[in-house]
């Protein structure tokens, strides 16, 4: 996953991939065509799907290869790598669940300080994280 992270620094071609690339190329409509077996008028339309974001991947995997290219892709967690962003929603669920215990002992007048509650979070956080409950990602 890391890997994928310097193609975020990337920004889409307005053009879109396909017609950016053929262009680049100094391909044709009919020569891409001919290698997709569709008219110019296919094409322009696969390249008009691709920038509307209504092509599909194996369309696109097989123009990347009329290209004589190949299509790469994949996800990129928002928080930069998988374990920063189960440790975000782990903290984020053990807080949710060390809150509603604080205020309910609070109600029974036995409240604990803030770093008492600071350290239940992030040891509720740390056995979260071991366990990876499906609650994690409501």
């Amino acid at each position: 996953m890391q890997l994928f992270v310097p193609a975020l620094e990337v920004s889409n071609p307005p053009t879109g991939w396909i017609r950016a690339t053929r262009t680049a190329l100094g391909m044709s409509l009919e020569q891409l065509g001919a290698r997709l077996d569709m008219t110019k008028q296919g094409v322009m339309k696969l390249e008009a799907r691709e920038v509307n974001g209504a092509l599909t991947i194996k369309s696109l995997k097989e123009a990347a290869r009329a290209l004589d290219m190949q299509l790469v892709y994949g996800l990129v967690p928002n928080d930069g790598s998988l374990d920063a962003l189960i440790e975000r929603k782990a903290l984020e669920l053990a807080k949710k669940i060390v809150t509603r215990t604080s205020t309910t002992m609070k109600l029974e007048d036995q409240a604990n300080s803030p770093e008492r509650l600071n350290k239940a979070i992030q040891e509720r956080a740390q056995s979260l994280k071991l366990e990876m409950p499906k609650i994690l990602w409501d």
